[in-house]
C-alpha cells in the first residue's frame, strides 16, 4: 500500500487571498442554460434534409432530379447518404447521383399539375 500525504497550507496569509467562486462577480454557471460564448449548431444538423428524403423514400414518391447540366432524371429515391442518392428507375438502369451535381429536386407529380 502506498503512503499518501495530504499537504495543508499552514501559513496565516493563505486564507482569504484567493476569492471564492461564490464571491466573484458575474452570473453563476447553470448547466441547464446555454453558454452565450458557445457557437450555435451548424445548419446541417437541423435534420430537415434527412426528414425530407426519408419521407419520400417511405412513400415511394416519383421524383424528378434536375442536374446542373440541365438533364432531368426521373425515378424513386431508394437510398441516400451525405454525398449521394440512389435513384431507382423503371426500364432504365438505377443510378447513384452525387448531390453536388444536383441543381434541384421536385416531386414528379407536381409537374403534371
Amino acid at each position: 500500500m502506498a503512503n499518501r500525504r495530504v499537504f495543508h497550507t499552514d501559513f496565516p496569509g493563505a486564507k482569504g487571498q484567493m476569492p471564492s467562486r461564490e464571491n466573484q462577480g458575474g452570473p453563476k454557471w447553470n448547466p441547464d442554460t446555454p453558454d452565450p460564448n458557445k457557437k450555435p449548431a451548424p445548419l446541417e444538423i437541423t435534420h430537415a434534409e434527412n426528414f425530407y428524403w426519408v419521407k419520400q423514400m417511405q412513400s415511394r414518391t416519383p421524383m424528378a432530379i434536375v442536374l446542373e447540366n440541365g438533364e432531368t432524371l426521373r425515378g424513386i429515391v431508394e437510398w441516400y447518404d451525405r454525398d449521394c442518392i440512389k435513384l431507382t428507375r423503371r426500364g432504365s438502369p438505377n443510378l447513384m447521383i452525387f448531390k453536388r451535381v444536383i441543381k434541384y429536386v421536385y416531386k414528379d407529380s407536381e409537374e403534371n399539375r
